[in-house]
């Protein structure tokens, strides 16, 4: 059997997450001792073996979606965001006074992933919305990647999710060192957990809500958890897929 939680598994945040699935463990009775921080991401979310896992919207609705079941969203308790979504800070250099309309002109865009919700596709609607694109792309394969590009010069601006930012203002500030949020996008479904397709979820849902209640303060602010809430398949599903860089 397989659990992880790995889109938000940063090494600060590991032991918070380990007392967390053992809380969940406990109360389904059943499941790995161990959450599994070793094998590929996609390999997990296709596995029958999978107890729960947490994927991104955009690969959730892009491939997913039919071929595992949604357990729920998890609810950050985000200021100004309905719950249980989240959006993307855009960031660039302290100091550059460019305007957005001349950042996705003439500067170079770091992502993580063309399947990342927060790094691609926020940006990207957001940029739509005031008839613009990117233009020059450079994919980094994290968010971490992505804010270091920007401060090392080689991009201009990047997009990073709420939930990264703040968790790693927590732990370890320098890491936004010479960089500011100037806009955000707008919110959407936050990042979904899944299990194996013909699994009920329903068992897993309640695991997760009474844990998520059991939580120490400081796991809570570690995490940021405040809940587990029901989203429907369609309200993610209603998003559009946006183009390759």
């Amino acid at each position: 059997m397989i659990a992880s939680f790995g889109m938000y598994d940063m090494p600060h945040a590991s032991a918070a997450y380990d007392r967390l699935w053992q809380s969940i463990r406990d109360e389904l009775g059943t499941g790995p001792e161990k959450l599994n921080r070793t094998s590929d991401l996609w390999a997990q979310w296709h596995s029958p073996d999978l107890v729960v896992s947490q994927t991104c919207g955009l690969p959730y609705r892009a491939r997913l979606y039919s071929e595992v079941t949604l357990v729920g969203t998890p609810d950050y308790g985000l200021r100004d965001c309905p719950p249980g979504y989240y959006y993307s800070y855009l960031i660039r250099r302290r100091g550059d006074g460019r305007s957005l309309r001349d950042l996705a002109r003439f500067g170079t865009i770091a992502f993580n992933d063309p399947l990342s919700q927060s790094g691609w596709a926020a940006p990207v609607a957001h940029l739509a919305q005031h008839g613009l694109r990117p233009v020059e792309t450079m994919e980094t394969g994290a968010h971490i990647a992505s804010a270091r590009a920007v401060q090392q010069g080689h991009a201009d601006y990047t997009a990073i999710d709420v939930i990264t930012y703040q968790m790693w203002n927590h732990a370890d500030p320098e890491v936004f060192h010479g960089l500011e949020a100037f806009l955000r996008t707008e919110p959407t479904p936050a990042l979904p957990l899944i299990t194996a397709r013909r699994r009920d979820p329903k068992p897993i849902a309640r695991a997760v809500t009474n844990a998520i209640g059991g939580m120490s303060d400081a796991d809570r602010d570690i995490l940021h958890l405040r809940g587990l809430l029901q989203i429907d398949e369609d309200t993610y599903r209603a998003l559009p897929i946006p183009p390759l860089p």
